[in-house]
């Protein structure tokens, strides 16, 4: 089985059985963003978490191999995307993106915030004029060194 296949049945079996990337975080002890993101395929799972989603599952045990194999990341391909939520993300790093690498410079100096060793977190913080939804992107800084 590949981790494309693992991914697409993983998302089958969820469906057909009405469990959550929460649901399955809480199984794995690992944070739902992670979750959500290894079980689209975007991270390899630690062994024990592969074996226990493909028990949550039902999954055949070829999957925990599947599941545990370092993936391709990155999903966009280089094109803009069209999904709506995904797309608004995307604008909103090309709207604020140069303001977000300025502030980050001026705060830390002259490098980025790392993507692997990074948190992430999505919440729904209540709102009168509705639901507002909260992102938060927590990265370690990684200091440019030449030389």
């Amino acid at each position: 089985m590949t981790k494309e296949q693992a991914t697409a049945l993983v998302a089958e079996r969820m469906a057909a059985n009405d469990i959550t990337y929460a649901a399955v975080a809480e199984a794995i002890g690992k944070p739902p963003v992670w979750t959500a993101a290894a079980l689209l395929g975007q991270h390899p799972l630690p062994a024990a978490a592969a074996a226990k989603v493909v028990e949550l599952l039902e999954l055949p045990p070829d999957a925990v191999t599947a599941l545990e194999a370092f993936p391709m990341r990155g999903a966009l391909d280089g094109a803009v995307p069209t999904d709506p939520t995904i797309y608004r993300l995307y604008e909103v790093i090309q709207v604020y993106g140069p303001a977000l690498k300025a502030l980050i410079h001026e705060e830390f100096g002259d490098g980025i915030m790392s993507a692997i060793n990074f948190k992430l977190d999505v919440q729904r913080r209540e709102d009168e004029a509705g639901d507002r939804v909260v992102i938060t992107f927590d990265g370690k800084f990684l200091p440019y060194q030449w030389g």
